[in-house]
């Protein structure tokens, strides 16, 4: 018998592997084999192996196997059901796009520490900031939490959160919606990373699901939410900042408003913090316009996504117009990188969105 969907007792933390392969099918989260005892997908069949074609394309979908990993995720249970009953060891992987997840996964692995300009890709880490002790992907994940006033993923008790069998921790958030789509990256990457030993398991890949048995150990949900909760705007932001987009999202409609803001009512413009607040988002703005002089190396993105984040602030507190912000961020952005509009415009409106949640009120920061 499957485990009922709304039983929070078992679900995706308790049962056979069917069981939780089901419950999670039952909240759409397309679900897919793993090897017995390992954490990679269970092989193609034998038709498909050595064969030259697109995952897309596999006749093997349509007939109810498993071919491709990811690629061949389901939530139809009878699929499932043969599945299992075909090899009842099997772990469990969640295609994350399909899925609509974005999945955190800090490494706890032993490796030299990098150069500390490589610890926060875009971040520069300050002489002065003593890093002893700092050895895997849980220093580095709160130290960017630290570095935005943010608290630390790896305690966020609201959202699902699994122990991995090598010590690492998998946090698991719904990606945000009429947000931009999140690509996988690794954490060693030194073109698309957030955080060293910190990867990033989203469009393009899967993340193992709990109860999960391997050679290792079992990846097994820590006490907390039993459920994704949503990916915290400052985290989107960050994703976006670090190259995380995937370029072909278009951005929504405009409707005389910034969407990046959020749905609802903004507090009307106050005139007596309006030339205040338009000092320090010009500031920004020449910091962000003063990286037109060189092509890299000038952290763009990072200062984009500050003005951004800035502004929306502004907008929050009531010390901003939304389209007049949004107007020249874009403008300073496209003068320093015309070549890359629609990257600009994500890291503006995920900055707009992540910074509306902290209202800025200009008189009480002078």
């Amino acid at each position: 018998m499957l485990v009922h969907p709304e039983n929070p007792r078992r679900g995706a933390t308790g049962g056979t592997a069917l069981e939780v392969a089901a419950w999670l099918a039952s909240r759409g989260y397309p679900v897919h084999p793993l090897a017995p005892g390992t954490k990679t997908p269970a092989a193609n069949c034998r038709e498909c192996t050595g064969r030259r074609h697109s995952p897309e394309l596999c006749p093997c979908h349509g007939e109810g196997r498993w071919c491709h990993g990811f690629h061949a995720a389901t939530t139809n249970l009878d699929t499932l059901r043969e599945w299992w009953r075909r090899e009842p060891e099997f772990g469990i992987g969640v295609a994350c796009g399909a899925a609509g997840l974005v999945v955190i996964d800090v490494d706890a692995h032993a490796a030299a520490v990098p150069d500390r300009n490589r610890l926060l890709p875009g971040i520069p880490i300050d002489d002065r900031v003593d890093l002893t002790g700092l050895e895997s992907g849980f220093d580095t994940l709160a130290l960017l939490a630290a570095h935005r006033g943010r608290p630390d993923p790896c305690e966020d008790t609201g959202t699902l959160r699994v122990r991995t069998p090598s010590g690492g921790l998998h946090i698991w958030y719904r990606a945000p919606e009429g947000g931009p789509r999140l690509r996988c990256s690794s954490g060693s990457s030194s073109r698309v990373a957030l955080a060293w030993q910190v990867d990033v398991r989203a469009e393009g890949g899967y993340i193992v699901a709990p109860t999960t048995r391997t050679a290792a150990g079992v990846y097994e949900a820590l006490p907390g939410a039993r459920l994704p909760g949503s990916l915290p705007p400052w985290l989107a932001a960050e994703l976006v900042r670090t190259g995380h987009a995937v370029e072909d999202h278009s951005p929504a409609p405009s409707t005389g408003r910034s969407a990046a803001l959020g749905p609802g009512p903004r507090p009307s413009v106050a005139g007596g913090g309006r030339e205040v607040a338009r000092r320090l988002l010009s500031g920004l703005l020449a910091e962000v316009g003063s990286c037109a002089t060189s092509p890299s190396g000038t952290a763009f993105s990072e200062k984009l996504n500050r003005a951004a984040f800035t502004a929306g602030g502004l907008v929050a507190g009531g010390h901003l117009d939304a389209a007049e912000g949004r107007l020249l961020l874009l403008e300073a952005a496209d003068r320093a990188r015309p070549h890359q509009p629609r990257r600009n415009v994500l890291i503006v409106d995920t900055g707009l969105r992540a910074g509306s949640d902290r209202p800025i009120h200009p008189k009480e920061r002078t």
